[in-house]
């Protein structure tokens, strides 16, 4: 049993979220060699995964935590309408240099609608909306994820004290309403596409992303003559 299964409240007085844990096994990876272990989330069912280096933080820091929703479009696809993918990639490259732990939170997709919501908002973004306006015109919530497992995995792996991977200031907040402290956002941003520029700017103009955004996509290659919107990170 772990310790977020016992009744008891956390040292600041939170309920903690009940998950599970498995076995921690050596996850050889083209990134790296890594250690991973799942971890179930006792209220929703959902399986999630740890990725670790074996290594400690370089220089006594805190180490770097990445929480990556699950995009199965950009992870596995490589699709270009969002950066998901690349922010996976360059995550999994700077914690492989320099120790901490990826959290890849499956039941996340689109901002936590699901794949087939996602699929539609494509389809109303491909009719003018942005993402934003997108989820809001399906009736769904422009962000629907909850990050208590998240939190409550870390604690449990003894990350109170993190360096985030993240553009995006409200996953910083959501963790320290969970109690686990961010010392320092870590940017990952990565070139944009023309696919998926458009989306980046709303991310960066409507949910305060921290976004630099070139004035045209950074040395990436033309694939088509549309730009997209996507959700995620």
């Amino acid at each position: 049993m772990t310790a977020s299964q016992t009744a008891e409240p956390s040292s600041n007085g939170r309920q903690p979220h009940p998950v599970s844990s498995g076995p921690v096994v050596q996850l050889p990876t083209a990134f790296g060699d890594f250690v991973t272990q799942a971890w179930t989330d006792l209220v929703t069912g959902a399986e999630h995964l740890a990725v670790s280096s074996p290594n400690p933080p370089k220089d006594g820091k805190a180490p770097l935590v990445r929480l990556h929703s699950e995009c199965l479009t950009g992870d596995v696809f490589g699709s270009y309408r969002c950066d998901c993918g690349e922010q996976l990639a360059y995550a999994l490259e700077l914690i492989a240099e320099n120790g901490g732990t990826l959290l890849y939170l499956r039941g996340q997709e689109g901002r936590g609608i699901g794949l087939a919501n996602k699929i539609k908002a494509y389809a109303l973004q491909e009719a003018g909306f942005d993402t934003v306006e997108a989820n809001e015109q399906l009736g769904l919530p422009v962000d629907a994820r909850c990050y208590k497992a998240a939190a409550q995995i870390l604690a449990e792996m003894g990350l109170h004290e993190i360096r985030l991977l993240s553009n995006n200031p409200d996953k910083q907040n959501r963790l320290a309403t969970a109690g686990v402290k961010v010392v320092e956002m870590v940017p990952t941003e990565v070139p944009s596409r023309e696919q998926n520029l458009r989306y980046l700017q709303t991310k960066k103009d409507r949910m305060d992303h921290l976004l630099t955004l070139d004035t045209e996509p950074a040395g990436l290659p033309r694939t088509g003559t549309d730009t997209f919107d996507h959700e995620q990170d």
